[in-house]
């Protein structure tokens, strides 16, 4: 079996990282992704830490279950893969617009607000692609979301913060020697949703920050000058 850990869409195919292994090898069987609240920093430590393997093949989920459990690392098995890494793609993006929150001096009701709309708009583009909303709600989606958008070992909240700051995605690289993955998602994630006709106001916006020089604080205005809806609209869990 093959274990996919990166999170993201590739550029120009739009394609999840397990169908661009599926591509590679020639079938899906053996393919698994892990994802979830996963920092490396804590997990090397034996910090308690908990994650979702998501496989074709229920077997083969259940194998790297086997493999990796252990009394301070509890793993948990899904059936919806494209779910799972919708989820570590999509929320990536939001997690920088956390850190433009932070970078912004706004609040913890601004924080929370814009982390329960963006998962809001992470679940509405798993649904379109056929995911189960239910995995927004474990730990791939609500899971990795959370420790996404307030770590401080986060790069991407800290490329957000940074950017908020009056830095450059370039001058954080250079500083930091990292790479926030988040800056690229928002481009292919927005692709994405652009191609099946999903709207991600909070993706398009960190992608107007990161890549179009509009300042970040008038992002602000721009998703609270939005038309007024029902909550439930485009949480993917009722039709709209």
């Amino acid at each position: 079996p093959v274990l996919v850990l990166s999170k993201g869409v590739e550029r120009g195919t739009d394609m999840l990282m397990t169908e661009v292994l599926e591509d590679v090898l020639g079938g899906r069987e053996r393919i698994a992704a892990l994802s979830g609240p996963n920092h490396a920093e804590e997990v090397s430590r034996g910090v308690p830490s908990a994650t979702v393997v998501a496989a074709f093949d229920p077997a083969v989920a259940t194998r790297f279950q086997d493999w990796f459990m252990t009394p301070f690392f509890r793993v948990y098995t899904n059936e919806d893969v494209t779910g799972v890494e919708v989820a570590g793609a999509s929320k990536n993006v939001i997690a920088v617009a956390a850190g433009m929150c932070d970078g912004l001096g706004y609040g913890d009701n601004s924080k929370a607000a814009l982390m329960t709309r963006g998962l809001a708009e992470m679940s509405r583009l798993g649904r379109a692609l056929g995911a189960n909303p239910l995995t927004y709600m474990g730990l791939a989606g609500m899971g990795d979301l959370v420790v996404t958008c307030t770590s401080r070992h986060s790069r991407n909240r800290g490329i957000g913060e940074w950017v908020a700051k009056g830095g450059t995605v370039e001058s954080y690289t250079a500083e930091t020697k990292m790479v926030a993955e988040g800056a690229t998602s928002c481009i292919t994630v927005g692709e994405l949703a652009a191609r099946h006709g999903v709207d991600m106001p909070i993706t398009a916006e960190v992608r107007a920050v990161l890549h179009e020089g509009k300042p970040a604080a008038e992002t602000v205005g721009a998703l609270m000058g939005r038309a007024a809806k029902d909550e439930l609209h485009g949480m993917g869990l009722v039709d709209d």
